[in-house]
Parts: structure tokens; sequence; C-alpha cells
């Protein structure tokens, strides 16, 4: 089932902090989330407190929302997490090299 929210981004407010914690690489529970741009099964696009994030993995589903708070719980999978400069080239880039593996 796709979520996508690209087009519609999900923005709350947040605390000015921003902490990760992922449990046995399924569960992840993120604060200082300021909205969720886009996600889907395997990829989550976020923006934090600290910078725009992207989660990758397997069978991820949004757990919890609390946008009052900022706080995030994401399933799955968790195969990696990192940080982006710029949402959109980003994304273009993580396509174009998935392609040339």
């Amino acid at each position: 089932m796709d979520e996508t929210l690209s087009t519609n981004p999900l923005r709350f407010e947040t605390n000015p902090y921003h902490n990760i914690l992922v449990k046995d690489r399924k569960i992840m529970e993120l604060t200082g989330v300021k909205q969720i741009d886009s996600f889907d099964s395997s990829e989550f696009l976020m923006e934090t407190a600290q910078g725009w994030m992207l989660v990758q993995g397997k069978d991820l589903t949004l757990g919890k929302l609390d946008t009052e708070r900022g706080d995030v719980v994401i399933k799955g999978l968790i195969e990696t997490i990192s940080y982006v400069s710029n949402k959109k080239g980003n994304q273009k880039d993580s396509v174009i090299s998935k392609i040339f593996k």
C-alpha cells in the first residue's frame, strides 16, 4: 500500500531537540520531527530539528504520530538512516545510484 504524502506534507509543531532510538532495527522512535514530506513501505523523508532525514528499509509503517510534540515511531526493518542537505536533489541521486548499482 503506497501512502506517499509528497504533494501534501504533514507539518506539525516540534521541540528543538532531536533524538533517535532504534530497537533491534525493527522500531525507530524519533523526537524533533517538523514534518513528514513523504513515506512508503521502503522510505520515509522527514524534516527534523537537525535537518532532513531519510530512513530506508523494508515493510516500513508509521506506528505513531504525535503532531503536538513532533514524535514519530516507524516500524519495519530499518536498513539506513541518513541526513541529507537537499531533500529533492538527494532523492534523485539515490534513484540514479540504485539504477547503476
